[in-house]
């Protein structure tokens, strides 16, 4: 993948143990963890993982790693993911309520105000 010019990234579901990527580490640049099961959207998000970002960001180290998180992202949830190391949050449900495009906007600065409160 590298080989080529690209990033090399993996995914952990809620399911999958974090140490399942120990042996890949040095080869990444980005571990999404989903914070939901995948494949239906607006599902809750499951509090367990934060404390799985926590952990990945431990195996992480000083590795340029990007931790991303996705699945019930929201002004609530965004703050919790952040503080224990996520840098890529990705929104989806939270973003579309209110249907206007203002409402998207107001919904989108909301989470990222949440996000950057709790990385300071």
């Amino acid at each position: 993948i590298k080989g080529l010019g690209k990033k090399a990234g993996v995914s952990l579901n809620p399911a999958t143990p974090e140490t399942a990527i120990e042996y890949v580490l040095d080869r990444l640049d980005l571990i999404l963890i989903m914070t939901v099961n995948p494949c239906f959207g607006g599902q809750a998000f499951i509090p367990a993982i934060v404390d799985k970002v926590r952990k990945v960001k431990a195996l992480i180290g000083e590795r340029p790693i990007r931790i991303e998180v996705d699945g019930g992202i929201s002004p609530e949830t965004a703050p919790l993911v952040t503080a224990a190391g996520a840098g890529v949050l990705v929104a989806g449900a939270a973003i579309f309520k209110g249907g206007t495009v203002e409402t998207y906007r107001a919904n989108i600065e909301a989470i990222r105000s949440a996000a950057d409160k709790a990385a300071r």
